[in-house]
């Protein structure tokens, strides 16, 4: 890797994305933030550089990662301004620790975390995220800007639209279709597809009652309304 690499963001994603340039062997040069107060601070040992004009005397000498944010309708606002200011993308950022075949694509700015396995035919687009542990089917095609959580599977023929978000350990089946910008939450088992821009809600977890140790009364109660 010739140039240095400029992370956007310096948030738990873009650590790891870090964590994974120096796996690598990729030199890191820094942060971006657009919050004033975060320049010149240092994030594992890593010094945030600011904002876009912060690096311009860079151009040309460093490459600029959108993908260290998960939201990714910021990393789309960031890829923009990032091409807007002349900023070159790095290819993308492929842990070693994955499974991506010679028939698949992925696409430049993309960052694939390990344990992800991506099988025949999967096309990747510019500007994503392929979490811990996500699975791919055949001819699986993802959008550009899409996330991809921790966990997620996804079924042979399935597409992901632009821009879209697949929450933790989601499943989706084989050839449905999830329309850009959509929303699935986490633990949700997508048997449909989803509409451009929806949201289908994931298996969220309502709380029950305060866990008391044995023995312990509940309020207004004794001992004895636990067995004892």
């Amino acid at each position: 890797m010739g140039l240095g690499i400029v992370i956007w963001g310096c948030g738990g994603l873009a650590r790891e994305v870090n964590e994974l340039c120096r796996e690598l062997g990729w030199p890191v040069a820094g942060f971006l933030d657009e919050r004033p107060e975060m320049r010149g601070r240092t994030v594992d040992g890593v010094p945030v550089l600011g904002d876009l004009p912060d690096i311009a005397a860079r151009r040309g000498q460093v490459e600029v990662l959108c993908a260290g944010v998960g939201d990714p309708e910021l990393r789309r606002r960031f890829w923009q301004r990032t091409r807007e200011a002349g900023h070159a993308i790095p290819p993308p950022v492929i842990h070693p620790r994955t499974r991506v075949p010679a028939s698949a694509e992925v696409g430049a700015g993309s960052v694939v975390a390990a344990g992800a396995v991506l099988t025949v035919g999967v096309r990747v687009g510019a500007h994503v995220v392929l979490n811990f542990n996500t699975t791919a089917g055949h001819d699986t095609r993802i959008g550009e800007f899409a996330t991809i959580a921790p966990g997620v599977n996804l079924s042979g023929g399935v597409e992901i639209g632009e821009g879209a978000y697949i929450g933790t350990n989601a499943a989706v089946r084989e050839k449905i279709h999830v329309g850009a910008w959509a929303r699935v939450g986490a633990c949700a088992f997508v048997a449909q597809d989803v509409p451009p821009g929806a949201v289908y809600p994931g298996a969220a977890v309502d709380y029950a009652a305060r866990w008391r140790p044995a023995g312990t009364p509940r309020a207004g109660g004794t001992a004895a309304d636990n067995g004892k």
